[in-house]
């Protein structure tokens, strides 16, 4: 690994001082100041590129600046920027607004058919079918036992609450179907695709690093994989009315993404009763959660 690091800095007169790694990166001191090395796939090099190229041509520069790209050693160098201490709220705060920023910047419309939305439709439905039979054959089984373990037991004083979810979105998907039905465009965004606390760099600007797995798509998926993350760490209800203000969703995309954060999570046992417990708890907390944040920002007129 130093080898080929240390051919990237010869290749930039850089003389390494000190390596500290981090997580996934390298950070490497030089006499001329710091620099971090990332490795990466070669078929995630070229996407990474025409990104950065094309963040770059729509005035989006939220990113650490690509130094070199080594086709033989795997290995990005990028600047080092010097993280600032920042409350997580703060951060939070921060990634809504450059998520935002990034979707307005890189909208279009792409033409649409019915098997466009009807193809979104069937995958979500498979996933509430699969989650409802599911839970019918864990609450079956616990519903055999003569006395209930602990686990068991919460998880079976609150399986109708995972029923009325998984009805919830039931209904709510036939709904959006029919909202969408004779639409004939989908707007798109580039999506960072991995927002987390851990993705943000804050200095004199904020930046969002780790940028492997952006893609194309509607604009919901990122606030809806950062509160997958986040749920139990932030107040999402202030968030969501923040990124909802910088890039207004349309009716549909909002009914999808409340529809999407409200299908319950699977629930599954484990051997130890006590973490048992806690990963119902935490699944169930998810549910409670979530209800709050639809039943604040559920649009009334498109139900």
């Amino acid at each position: 690994m130093t080898n080929n690091i240390n051919d990237i800095l010869n290749k930039h007169a850089l003389n390494p001082i000190k390596y500290t790694i981090k997580n996934s990166v390298t950070i490497v001191d030089t006499d001329k100041g710091r620099v971090v090395f990332k490795k990466n796939k070669n078929s995630h090099r070229n996407n990474v590129n025409n990104l950065y190229e094309y963040l770059n041509s729509r005035n989006f520069a939220f990113y650490p600046k690509l130094l070199d790209s080594d086709d033989i050693s795997n290995y990005d160098m990028y600047e080092f920027i010097e993280e600032v201490d920042t409350p997580n709220e703060q951060k939070a705060l921060d990634i809504v607004y450059l998520a935002s920023l990034l979707h307005n910047k890189t909208t279009y419309y792409k033409e649409a058919t019915e098997d466009t939305y009807k193809e979104i439709y069937e995958n979500v439905k498979k996933e509430l079918d699969y989650l409802y039979n599911y839970y019918t054959d864990l609450i079956t089984i616990v519903e055999r036992s003569i006395y209930m373990s602990p686990k068991e037991y919460l998880f079976a004083r609150n399986i109708s609450k995972i029923y009325a979810c998984i009805m919830f979105c039931n209904v709510e998907l036939d709904k959006w179907l029919e909202m969408v039905k004779d639409k004939k465009k989908l707007r798109v965004v580039t999506l960072h695709n991995n927002l987390s606390l851990d993705h943000l760099i804050r200095s004199s600007d904020p930046y969002l690093i780790s940028w492997d797995k952006a893609k194309k798509g509607i604009p919901i998926y990122d606030f809806y994989n950062f509160y997958q993350k986040h749920y139990l760490d932030l107040d999402f209800n202030d968030l969501f009315y923040e990124y909802n203000h910088r890039y207004p969703l349309l009716d549909e995309e909002r009914m999808l993404l409340l529809i999407l954060l409200s299908m319950p999570k699977k629930i599954e046992f484990q051997d130890n009763e006590l973490e048992a417990c806690k990963t119902i708890r935490k699944q169930l907390d998810y549910i409670y959660k979530t209800e709050n944040l639809v039943k604040e920002f559920y649009d009334i007129k498109a139900t």
